[in-house]
């Protein structure tokens, strides 16, 4: 269990590092925005810089726009998913400190496919070992928990402000080039995780009790329980379905293999959900 902690975390300050590196080598020089709280930083800097003539770095800014939402967060969406944000957070403002800004091209459409890459990478990777990154994740999830709209929503919306502002406040080709860093690190996002989407997770167990309260106590979800029966050991189960979003699926696994690693668990995609989502 140590291990599997010490590598998530490893992970998650990877892809910290790769996050600064995507902003100070190609996105902040080339006045290219990257998405969520992250791009929120980039714009205020370049505002307090620009027009108030007060330099404020990206990290910095990045650190006090995620102080709120994390603290919230550590209430609403639960003190694992939050430390981990916590720790992302901390290592990006940290990296961003450390590494100097710089422009390995003058071309701003490599600047922006590269960092839009760069970034992909590594939102990819930390949501894939089950953490975020903080900001807009953490906001996302606790309004989707509200009212069981795709998360993908918020994204949405909180990057059209960034692309609007973008186009205002210098030219519209930076509302262009920010619209092409967005798409390529969505896209770079869906082929390492997807993490808008909604999974089903059927669940076989001799603990079915035991996994119930383990999971309702990790997450506010509904749980069906079905009485089932064994066809080659003809020993009485019961068949758990349930469905969760990606970024659960992770703390999913691992109760699972702490209650009953011997449970047969089958995880599909899930196109849509009617009716009630969560455990009221």
């Amino acid at each position: 269990m140590f291990m599997m902690e010490a590598k998530r975390i490893a992970i998650v300050i990877i892809g910290a590092l790769l996050n600064a590196l995507s902003l100070n080598f190609f996105l902040i020089g080339a006045n290219v925005y990257a998405s969520g709280f992250t791009g929120a930083a980039q714009i205020l800097s370049s505002i307090f810089n620009d027009f108030v003539g007060v330099s404020i770095s990206t990290g910095i800014l990045l650190l006090l726009l995620n102080i709120p939402v994390l603290l919230i967060g550590w209430f609403k969406v639960g003190k694992g998913f939050t430390i981990y944000s916590i720790i992302s957070v901390a290592f990006t403002s940290f990296f961003l400190q450390i590494i100097p800004v710089i422009s390995l091209s003058n071309d701003i459409i490599l600047n922006a496919v590269f960092g839009g890459v760069i970034a992909g990478v590594a939102v990819g990777l930390t949501l894939k070992s089950g953490a975020s990154t903080g900001g807009m994740d953490i906001v996302a999830m606790i309004l989707s928990r509200l009212n069981d709209k795709p998360i993908g929503n918020y994204f949405l919306i909180m990057n059209a402000i960034i692309i609007l502002l973008a186009g205002l406040l210098y030219e519209p080709e930076n509302a262009l080039y920010t619209m092409l860093t967005l798409y390529v690190t969505t896209r770079i996002i869906d082929a390492i995780h997807t993490r808008y989407e909604k999974v089903t997770a059927m669940i076989v167990t001799l603990k079915a009790s035991e996994l119930q309260k383990a999971i309702h106590d990790k997450m506010v979800r509904g749980i069906t329980i079905i009485p089932a029966k064994g066809a080659y050991t003809n020993a009485d189960k019961s068949f758990m379905y349930l469905v969760i979003t990606r970024y659960e699926l992770y703390d999913l696994e691992k109760i699972i293999h702490e209650v009953d690693p011997n449970a047969f668990t089958n995880i599909v995609e899930t196109a849509g959900v009617y009716g009630f989502f969560r455990r009221d």
